[in-house]
């Protein structure tokens, strides 16, 4: 099978069972699913919601690279589905789906983990954080340590 990929940038909800049904082939044995949702604090100050902005076009080519790469080094039958959010979000909503589907875990597991770490690094999305004292802040572009 050649590696399928869908990268998009949406203002509109972001669903997983489209990334589940996207990643999901017969041929794999594994589908990891990664969902990054708005909480409620950041900095131990409280949030209300996030406002999400992207140059679109840059970002969903830089998302389909950052797959394309994933492919490339974890399994050329991986199937990659990545969404980002664009625009205002409260508590709870989700931000980003990452689905990859895979014939073995562990190539789903690395290629998914790889896929969020290029995201934070490379693509051009910003966040405002919208926090409950009324003055809302954008942030700057951090990498994800590994958790420990």
């Amino acid at each position: 099978m050649t590696s399928s990929i869908h990268a998009e940038i949406k203002v509109s909800r972001l669903n997983i069972e489209d990334a589940m049904d996207f990643a999901d082939r017969a041929e794999n044995g594994a589908c990891a699913l990664f969902v990054g949702r708005v909480r409620n604090h950041n900095l131990g100050r409280p949030v209300d919601g996030v406002s999400y902005d992207a140059f679109d076009d840059l970002a969903r080519n830089t998302l389909r690279e950052i797959c394309t790469e994933a492919v490339s080094r974890f399994g050329e039958d991986l199937t990659c589905f990545v969404e980002h959010f664009k625009g205002f979000l409260p508590i709870g909503g989700i931000s980003v789906i990452i689905a990859v589907g895979s014939p073995h875990r562990d190539s789903a597991y690395r290629a998914n983990r790889y896929i969020i770490e290029e995201l934070k690094k490379r693509v051009p999305v910003w966040k405002e954080e919208h926090y409950t004292d009324g003055q809302p802040e954008w942030l700057e572009g951090q990498s994800v340590e590994p958790d420990r």
